[in-house]
């Protein structure tokens, strides 16, 4: 197998790719423009049952860097991941648009992934928080795009991380969870808390 840190180097030249943690399929177009492109990432091991699906919204231009980071804890844990590029460098709303239109494909090729359409949760970092935030609560009649229900949101905030149940409304169960040092060390509160929620294993 591949050590870590060339794998993203092997995707290069493969559309589909395993590892011994999990297996990506790469640059899988979800709407019309260059940018527009998302990664799923899921266990290598054949799903049984559906799964809860994860959007990841990366910073901005960074969505290599957010699969050792984020999506790998998350497969590891029978997550799907769907890992998001979008048109982060023009003008808003392109941003917002293309998260919905990703969420909307995720959400329509649920089956596919043997993902649960009932439990799909949204996760960002930096600005790919507040896009994540942006998505799980812009209501249809905005005009912006599709609206997909999403579960809960994960943001990311630099020591922190800021859990918010979206099923109980904006920001009515919402917790902020803060642990200096490695990002790591927020997963076990982070699944502690979905599972709390009866999100996931």
């Amino acid at each position: 197998m591949f050590p870590a840190c060339k794998f993203l180097t092997f995707l290069l030249f493969s559309k589909l790719a395993f590892c011994a943690d999990y297996q990506i399929e790469a640059n899988i177009r979800y709407s019309q423009y260059p940018d527009t492109v998302l990664d799923i990432i899921q266990s290598p091991a054949p799903a049984l049952k559906n799964r809860p699906g994860v959007i990841v919204i990366h910073g901005e231009g960074d969505k290599a860097g957010t699969v050792d980071k984020f999506c790998v804890p998350l497969a590891q844990h029978d997550f799907v991941v769907a890992n998001v590029e979008y048109r982060w460098a023009e003008a808003p709303p392109a941003a917002l648009n293309d998260v919905l239109e990703a969420a909307h494909w995720f959400h329509n090729h649920a089956a596919r992934f043997k993902v649960d359409p009932d439990q799909i949760l949204v996760l960002g970092e930096g600005s790919g928080g507040k896009l994540a935030l942006m998505l799980a609560m812009t209501p249809a009649s905005a005009g912006l795009g599709p609206v997909t229900k999403i579960v809960a949101v994960i943001n990311f905030l630099g020591d922190g991380v800021q859990l918010t149940n979206t099923l109980k409304g904006s920001g009515s169960d919402a917790e902020l969870i803060r642990v200096p040092g490695e990002i790591t060390k927020l997963w076990p509160q982070i699944f502690k808390w979905l599972k709390k929620r009866k999100i996931g294993a």
